[in-house]
């Protein structure tokens, strides 16, 4: 049902609160534990070296995670990356980033995949997103992440793959880059007219925007008074967001707001712990308890 497309990596994250070395990380990693709380299997495609733990393989299938487009290159090395958060977790430092197998990454897909109508693309070049879509069926729905370093360096690329894209996925400064636009609701809906029918701007600790041509929805963040590592929170909002939609296979505008609730909720969990253990021991009537607390919080009488 769904087509996870990205980075798995192993991170090093130091935090006020603690600190990770060599976690299982990625956004692709991300993406597809948190969807499989919905539909399953998920089907993966990445690239990772031969260093990569066996115990990773083991925790993705365990989640439903199908590994067959998972390449896995026995004398390179895996993708790593290592930050510092301050206290203030929106901020943080990149100590280093290796991009190693992950840097010549050509992502195959598997006959098998080809028909998968719900298709996510994560944080990687524009021009491999694009690959991608080429090799898949009419998906019913394309979801695209990307960030200031595409935005920046590859942003007649990126306007060529935004042309194949349904939902677009990033956080507030990317957006402001992208539509070289101070305001929000301005900057997503000129980047609507660059294909995409629906804009979700992350806002951290502020929640989530969606705007589509008709719609204007605005997500708060779940209050959490326990906040461990932010890293991952995005993807697992993306997963959230697009295991509803395959889960329902329902793409209305309506729906949309829902999701973006349940991709809300999943960054919730993540941020409680390091690394991806704040979405291992959940259960769908866990998750479910959560978005209607999300529900109550913003609800209010006529």
């Amino acid at each position: 049902m769904i087509l996870v497309v990205g980075s798995l990596a192993l991170d090093t994250v130091e935090t006020p609160f603690g600190k990770a070395d060599n976690s299982l990380g990625g956004s692709a990693t991300f993406i597809s534990v948190a969807a499989s709380y919905f539909t399953a299997p998920i089907k993966l495609v990445g690239v990772v070296g031969g260093d990569f733990p066996k115990e990773h393989i083991n925790l993705l299938e365990e989640h439903s995670v199908d590994l067959e487009g998972l390449q896995i290159i026995e004398d390179g090395a895996t993708f790593r990356w290592s930050g510092k958060y301050h206290y203030d977790l929106n901020v943080r430092d990149t100590l280093f980033t290796h991009l190693n197998v992950f840097e010549t990454f050509n992502p195959v897909i598997p006959e098998k995949y080809k028909q998968t109508k719900y298709v996510i693309l994560g944080n990687i070049d524009p021009v491999l997103q694009r690959k991608v879509l080429q090799q898949i069926d009419k998906p019913k729905l394309v979801i695209c992440d990307t960030m200031n370093f595409w935005i920046e360096g590859k942003r007649d690329e990126l306007v060529e793959t935004l042309k194949l894209v349904d939902v677009l996925v990033f956080n507030d400064s990317e957006a402001r880059l992208m539509a070289n636009e101070p305001n929000l609701i301005k900057a997503a809906k000129q980047i609507i007219k660059m294909g995409p029918r629906c804009i979700i701007i992350k806002k951290g600790e502020h929640g989530a925007l969606m705007v589509t041509e008709n719609t204007i929805f605005s997500a708060p963040a779940y209050p959490l008074e326990n906040i461990n590592d932010p890293t991952g929170a995005g993807d697992s909002f993306a997963g959230g967001f697009v295991g509803w939609l395959a889960k329902t296979d329902d793409i209305s505008d309506e729906n949309l707001k829902k999701a973006v609730i349940y991709g809300s909720t999943m960054a919730s969990f993540c941020v409680e712990e390091f690394s991806i253990q704040g979405l291992l021991s959940l259960s769908y009537l866990k998750i479910k308890d959560r978005f209607r607390e999300f529900i109550r919080l913003s609800k209010v009488e006529d």
